[in-house]
């Protein structure tokens, strides 16, 4: 007899509407293959949903704040329910850039040189101080946000303008830009599934890169790039996995310039919608979309 999953997705995240996409994706593969599926919000009235339904797994489909950062992670583990993907530490940790760039950076994974600006700085120091150990221009995003939400590449015209349309995030965190290939690679517990190259319209991979058909983001596998090169981002990514502590599938996003790769942040819940690219790899290497999410299940655990 197939399991009941009890599927997570909705939120109150900027990335609300992916994760109802992912939850929909999700929910129609595994219904098409016998499995009995609830949709539920991450809401009050989780804990009644569970208790009715007596799910045997709940897959985490959310995205962003509260549950991508270990918040809905610490609430599931209550129920002694098995549950996708990372854990409250891993979650926490890899949701919170600064927190994850220093443990890049202790263990030699080389990042984007970056500073927090908690806004107590004057204009002048902030000129100074990218100008000392950045220059323009400079990526400016929110600490804890996925899907490129509120990322912006900056000039000096332009810096204080989207400073002052993020006050409300307290701290944001100002990095290195760094140009050249977007490459992001796939891991799947202890195997390196694979990688893609984004090659997007637009000045960067943003948001409506991401998820938007009108964008026409080129989406290119395999990646052409020497095997040594290619096993190089592989095991990089396969370090930070497990150094950051992840469980399940991730996707690391990496920038290659120069010769050089460049891990920008790691993705403990990649997306599982039509756009989304762990899906693609994993089709690629000949892994259908029912069994990517059917190996996600078995993964599953009560603590991660």
């Amino acid at each position: 007899m197939k399991k009941k999953i009890l599927i997570l997705s909705g939120g109150i995240s900027k990335e609300r509407l992916i994760s109802l996409d992912t939850g929909i994706q999700v929910a129609k593969e595994l219904r098409k293959n016998g499995y009995k599926v609830k949709i539920s919000e991450p809401d009050n009235n989780l804990a009644k949903t569970i208790k009715i339904f007596k799910p045997n797994i709940i897959f985490n489909a959310l995205h962003g704040q509260f549950g991508e950062d270990g918040y809905i992670q610490s609430n599931i583990e209550r129920f002694n329910i098995p549950y996708t993907h990372s854990g409250v530490i891993a979650s926490a940790i890899a949701m919170d850039k600064d927190i994850s760039k220093k443990i890049f950076l202790k263990n030699k994974i080389r990042t984007p040189k970056y500073f927090i600006y908690s806004y107590n700085l004057k204009k002048i120091d902030i000129i100074k101080k990218i100008n000392n150990h950045l220059n323009f221009p400079v990526v400016v995003k929110p600490l804890n946000e996925g899907s490129s939400v509120n990322v912006y590449i900056c000039n000096k015209n332009n810096i204080f303008k989207i400073l002052n349309s993020l006050i409300n995030y307290k701290k944001i965190m100002i990095e290195e830009f760094i140009g050249g290939r977007e490459i992001q690679v796939a891991i799947m517990g202890n195997t390196k599934l694979g990688a893609i190259e984004l090659r997007p319209k637009r000045k960067f991979y943003d948001y409506q890169a991401k998820y938007s058909l009108n964008a026409k983001t080129q989406h290119i596998i395999p990646v052409d790039l020497p095997k040594k090169k290619l096993r190089k981002i592989m095991n990089i990514a396969f370090k930070a996995h497990n150094k950051i502590g992840c469980r399940g599938v991730t996707r690391s996003d990496f920038k290659y310039c120069n010769g050089k790769f460049y891990l920008l942040e790691i993705n403990t819940q990649p997306g599982m919608t039509k756009l989304s690219l762990v899906p693609e790899i994993a089709a690629y290497k000949g892994i259908t979309f029912i069994e990517l999410i059917e190996w996600i299940l078995k993964d599953a655990s009560k603590k991660r």
